[in-house]
């Protein structure tokens, strides 16, 4: 296999402030013989990297004029029908780096047949598939494309049906997809594009033998554009076996210390960790805070409702109806406190995000670039602030020096002026927040689990119907009403004990059984003791 050429990128905050060249891969005349870059004028629009003129009118109604450096690197060479590695930070606009030049070549082969999609965008996580789709149809509508997602948590229904009428692009999470190929409802003999986006990602959370099983599916020789923050360890293993002579753009630095994003590791003492963590999230502004486990994220998000303080949890354990609705809510500035687990590392793209909070330090520096990576995205300004207890106080240091991060170290008490004046802290209200009722479920959406959290039943939402509204179950004679019991002869009155009607009993029946008078199970000889 050929050596991959990979072209480095200097990063710069505005688009505008290219440089007046860079390098740009040529094809290797040998194995032995190093690839050599040319010079070539800079590209500062859209239309220049020679993408349809209805992608540019939306790019440019959405406010999107000049490509970031990523997307200008990589959109030519993925027009032009080749494999294309790119590895970027978060933020740095890959997704408009696949999805532009995919739309463009999916539009020019006409509509989808049903049950198979010409184009796949694989991502690790349902709020990144969300995402994704969101950011690309309109422009999909333009030029005549529809997108559909496939993630758990929702109904196969919609999913399947839209598959069966055709669907040009599906952005999907392995587990869906694999699923909805077992079932009949996708097949993806003719994908002529494949796009793996996060992929580091998806191999640090196990999905690589799914990813492997699925792109084996596609076609050898369809396009794959291959998109993550790391290009190295099992991302490479997929690189070697399904990607056909890459050609890979990289921006740098590959680190989360870039010069619009402010480091601070605040040491805290641990009887005021969670007094600090309510001021700092009661700041103004967009922040997100982040804890190790689920049941952490609920304790502290009840924990900061309690003193006034409105937090959303995000996590795996929530429905996606829950999900959906409460990362809405923190996009449209109704709940500034987005509180998660690293579900929402990657995947979730937010505006105007100032603040990264991470209340449980992470072992992981990539976990840690990736919850950074919430803000400063973009060309955009935002702080990063870890508390530190003072057991954590090594271990986090040398975390944060593997991920490249040399943080401002502070020790801090609440109160302090420093504290507000590195986080905005203020002093929570004290007023306890209303929670609002939880939307009713759809069909379908529920979490994994013996029971889930569904709904208990609740009796009283419906009529009652009372004893004499149900069919008698012993009656043979249909619905024949009944003799009143003084008309009947004396030798068919019922006896004591004896039912008459109901289905109450008392306590003679189980006397009545022993006699063989009737009962339950009719008549039975009399036992003898």
């Amino acid at each position: 296999m050929r050596p991959r050429r990979e072209v480095l990128l200097t990063t710069f905050a505005d688009p505008s402030t290219f440089p007046s060249v860079f390098e740009a891969p040529v094809p290797a005349t040998t194995d032995e013989t190093p690839a050599e870059t040319s010079a070539e004028a800079p590209t500062k629009t859209f239309a220049e990297l020679g993408l349809a003129p209805e992608l540019v009118r939306v790019l440019s109604r959405e406010g999107i004029n000049a490509p970031f450096e990523i997307q200008a690197a990589t959109i030519p060479d993925a027009l032009a029908g080749r494999d294309v590695l790119g590895r970027g930070q978060t933020g740095s606009g890959k997704t408009l780096a696949f999805g532009l030049p995919l739309l463009a070549r999916v539009a020019q082969g006409g509509r989808a047949k049903p049950h198979h999609p010409k184009a796949l965008i694989m991502v690790p996580t349902r709020e990144l598939a969300m995402q994704v789709a969101d950011a690309l149809q309109p422009l999909g509508r333009s030029v005549g494309v529809f997108l559909k997602t496939a993630v758990g948590g929702v109904p196969y229904d919609r999913q399947m049906d839209a598959l069966r009428r055709g669907v040009e692009v599906i952005v999907a999470t392995p587990g869906r997809l694999g699923d909805l190929i077992e079932r009949g409802a996708c097949n993806l003999d003719e994908v002529e594009v494949t796009v793996l986006d996060e992929a580091d990602q998806m191999a640090d959370m196990g999905f690589l033998p799914e990813v492997t099983e699925l792109l084996a599916k596609t076609p050898e020789h369809a396009q794959r554009l291959l998109f993550s923050a790391t290009l190295d360890g099992d991302v490479d293993t997929l690189v070697k076996r399904f990607m056909h002579d890459p050609v890979t753009h990289s921006t740098d630095p590959s680190e989360a210390s870039v010069s619009t994003m402010d480091h601070h590791l605040l040491l805290i003492p641990p009887q005021e960790k969670f007094p600090i963590t309510a001021a700092i999230a009661n700041r103004s502004g967009k922040t997100i805070v982040f804890a190790r486990t689920q049941m952490g994220v609920d304790r502290l998000v009840e924990q900061l409702r309690q003193v006034g303080v409105r937090a959303g949890a995000l996590h795996g354990g929530k429905t996606q109806r829950v999900r959906t609705r409460t990362l809405a809510e923190f996009k449209e500035g109704r709940t500034n406190v987005l509180v998660a687990t690293d579900v929402a590392a990657r995947g979730i793209h937010v505006d105007g995000i100032s603040l990264v909070v991470h209340v449980d330090p992470p072992k992981d520096p990539k976990d840690y670039l990736h919850r950074a990576g919430r803000t400063a995205r973009a060309g955009e300004s935002g702080g990063v602030v870890t508390l530190v207890l003072p057991k954590q106080r090594r271990s986090t240091q040398a975390m944060m020096g593997k991920a490249g991060v040399a943080p401002a170290e502070v020790r801090v008490r609440l109160g302090d002026e420093k504290l507000a004046e590195v986080t905005g802290a203020r002093e929570p209200s004290g007023v306890p927040v209303v929670e609002e009722p939880e939307p009713r479920r759809e069909r379908g959406d529920r979490p994994r689990g013996r029971f889930g959290d569904r709904p208990q039943r609740s009796y009283g939402d419906r009529p009652q119907r009372t004893f004499s509204d149900r069919p008698r179950r012993d009656r043979a004679e249909g619905d024949r009403p009944q003799r009143p019991v003084e008309d009947r002869p004396l030798a068919d009155r019922p006896r004591n004990g004896e039912r008459t009607g109901g289905f109450r009993r008392d306590s003679g029946q189980r006397n009545d059984r022993r006699e063989g008078t009737g009962g339950r199970y009719g008549a039975r000889p009399a036992r003898t003791y």
